[in-house]
């Protein structure tokens, strides 16, 4: 492959190397969110800065600990995921906003994934269509426990992954709306717990690279709840889907070094 860097030692997209991230890293998707995750690690400092990618390193517990953004969707996703495993990254932990497809999810609750449904292209070029996107069991299973420590409402399940977001906010306006329609009606049918964009991606791509990687999502709304007529608020703030991240990174140093 070229060295598009031009020996400058560092990951052509992420602008980051070896040396400079944890092994353990959170993945938020907009980059604005990076130095509010980066607060609640020790000495954290900005490592990189390009295009959609902010990257900031400190530690927890003494171990060093890393944020990364990744954008929106799945091609970024992966492109960060790939370039920080080089850098030496072996755990990952997506953050990030969903809205809820089954009507139990409420604005404001947490949803940590088990699994993604492949509606999205990305990951098609890494596995074939019958392969599952699937979470790694101690990632989730952290998170499970962080959520329950911190009190911290939460739903656990599969969502589902897509390219655009507008082809579930407004299907109807799309030439395929029938099969858009269609095969949401089959989500909601599955108790599928919310749609969002990059975990099926990272799951792939994780399980390709033999790294680790979970999601933990805040709801934002829920439409089915609105189509309902029940009560649909809107929650923004992410940072009881952050301090689950966090404490889920802990949970996982322990046992790693149990281990």
């Amino acid at each position: 492959m070229i060295d598009y860097t031009e020996g400058s030692g560092k990951c052509y997209h992420i602008g980051v190397g070896p040396g400079d991230v944890g092994e353990y890293v959170i993945l938020p998707g907009d980059p604005k969110r990076c130095a509010k995750i980066a607060a609640y690690f020790e000495d954290a400092r900005l490592v990189g800065d390009s295009r959609e990618y902010v990257t900031y390193t400190g530690t927890l517990d003494g171990v060093p600990v890393s944020v990364t953004s990744t954008g929106i969707g799945g091609p970024s996703a992966s492109i960060a995921m790939e370039e920080l495993t080089v850098c030496g990254a072996h755990t990952f932990l997506r953050v990030g906003t969903c809205g809820g497809i089954d009507t139990d999810v409420v604005g404001g609750d947490l949803v940590v994934a088990t699994g993604a449904i492949r509606f999205e292209g990305t990951s098609k070029e890494y596995a074939p269509i019958e392969f599952p996107a699937v979470a790694d069991l101690e990632v989730t299973n952290a998170l499970v426990r962080a959520c329950k420590n911190l009190q911290l409402p939460h739903h656990v399940g599969v969502v589902q992954c897509k390219d655009s977001f507008y082809g579930q906010h407004r299907p109807e306006t799309l030439p395929n709306h029938e099969e858009l329609l269609a095969k949401w009606d089959a989500w909601k049918r599955l108790h599928t717990k919310a749609s969002e964009m990059e975990s099926a991606a990272l799951f792939i791509v994780a399980q390709y690279l033999g790294v680790r990687a979970g999601t933990v999502l805040l709801a934002v709304a829920n439409q089915e709840r609105a189509a309902a007529g029940m009560e649909n608020k809107q929650v923004h703030d992410t940072d009881a889907a952050i301090r689950a991240a966090v404490e889920a990174i802990r949970i996982l140093i322990r046992q790693d070094r149990a281990a």
